[in-house]
């Protein structure tokens, strides 16, 4: 065991298949570092590099009982300032993603350790009920999944996300959700009424259309067809649907910025947004060991890039800028933005959801009584 270098061992193995981190590197709390048996490792390379790639490690999921399950923030830079994330790690295993660091808090690595060793709030259901029924309860919208994925591949058959919108529709507590995943339409019973209500709002993270790039680094999501299908059945049942084109990744998928949104804005999207990537903490290490596996023809190209969005940094957690970047190439993807979605007829804001027929579960009444909804 080592203490001192993050880097000695975290390259645990080989890729394995249907995985997307590479690297298992310690969490920034760790106060051991776990270094693989060299001879074990060599064996399982000899294996890979005949063409054979190792076994992809199995999901374990923890139950993580919940007090309360609404956390608030007050930052600028996101549009919600109340959200529920029903699990902690994600199953898709999207290399990019900002959530990946939070493991850590798990004494576990932001590695392969956050798409394969998840944790469940199978109580979250019960918990929000009694939080909206708490007479000091201030409505305000509420986004699920924020720092998950709230319909990965454990929710088919936990329904926890389904629970919590259960209970949000009873109570008529307007609601927004951000997925990449089909499973959503499974709950189309309960969010195309609540978005006839002006209660609910869903968007869909596509973060290109090229099916080879997404199998690389989000691995266990759908594949981008089939996220703008998903788009398009949503928009049928008359739900409001943004598009997130997140992250955008220089020399990766900034090209198909311009595609993405012509394929949502023809399925039925109503607006789009974007966020140019962010390496904090443990991800800078997870993200550069994957793209020098993965791209190693353009690998330095990107992080020199990246450096360039962030004033010479991998990550820049400043207020404002975190999210869009700095510099010339920073205004450069912003305005090919502005131009698709202009282009498109498409909208850069948030759909608004009104709070005013909020009604605590002990007093809910159903939705559907015919009358207008109230924006705000």
């Amino acid at each position: 065991m080592n203490s001192n270098g993050r880097n000695q061992g975290s390259r645990s193995r080989p890729p394995a298949a249907k995985r997307g981190a590479v690297s298992q590197p310690p969490g920034r709390f760790a106060r051991e570092h776990r270094v693989p048996d060299q001879a074990a490792l060599a064996s399982v390379e000899d294996a890979w590099s005949d063409g054979v790639p190792p076994p992809s490690p199995a999901t374990r999921v923890t139950d993580e009982p919940a007090r309360r399950v609404i956390t608030r923030n007050e930052s600028p830079d996101v549009f919600f300032s109340c959200s529920i994330n029903p699990y902690r790690g994600c199953e898709h295993g999207c290399v990019y993603c900002y959530a990946r660091p939070y493991h850590a808090y798990m004494d576990l690595s932001p590695g392969l350790d956050f798409e394969t060793r998840l944790f469940a709030k199978r109580n979250a259901a019960d918990c929000l009920r009694r939080e909206l029924a708490a007479p000091s309860y201030r409505c305000e919208p509420v986004c699920i999944g924020t720092a998950t994925d709230c319909y990965q591949p454990i929710e088919r058959d936990l329904r926890i996300t389904r629970g919590i919108i259960e209970v949000l529709a009873a109570s008529r507590h307007p609601f927004s959700l951000i997925t990449k995943s089909s499973l959503v339409e499974r709950d189309l019973d309960l969010i195309a009424p609540a978005a006839a209500d002006a209660t609910a709002a869903v968007y869909v993270t596509v973060t290109c259309l090229d099916p080879g790039l997404a199998r690389a680094w989000e691995p266990r999501a759908p594949a981008p067809w089939r996220r703008i299908e998903t788009v398009r059945r949503l928009a049928e049942a008359g739900v409001p649907v943004g598009v997130m084109v997140a992250p955008i990744v220089p020399f990766l998928n900034d090209g198909d910025i311009e595609a993405v949104i012509e394929a949502a804005a023809r399925a039925g999207a109503r607006s789009a947004h974007f966020t140019v990537l962010r390496l904090p903490h443990e991800l800078r290490e997870v993200f550069t060991d994957w793209l020098r596996e993965r791209f190693p023809d353009r690998a330095e190209r990107v992080l020199a890039r990246i450096r360039d969005l962030r004033g010479g940094r991998m990550n820049d957690p400043r207020f404002h800028d975190r999210m869009r970047g700095e510099g010339v190439w920073a205004e450069l993807i912003a305005r090919r933005f502005a131009m698709a979605v202009r282009r498109h007829g498409l909208s850069r804001d948030r759909v608004p959801l009104t709070a005013e027929r909020f009604a605590p579960p002990a007093q809910a009444q159903p939705a559907g009584d015919g009358a207008q909804a109230s924006l705000f």
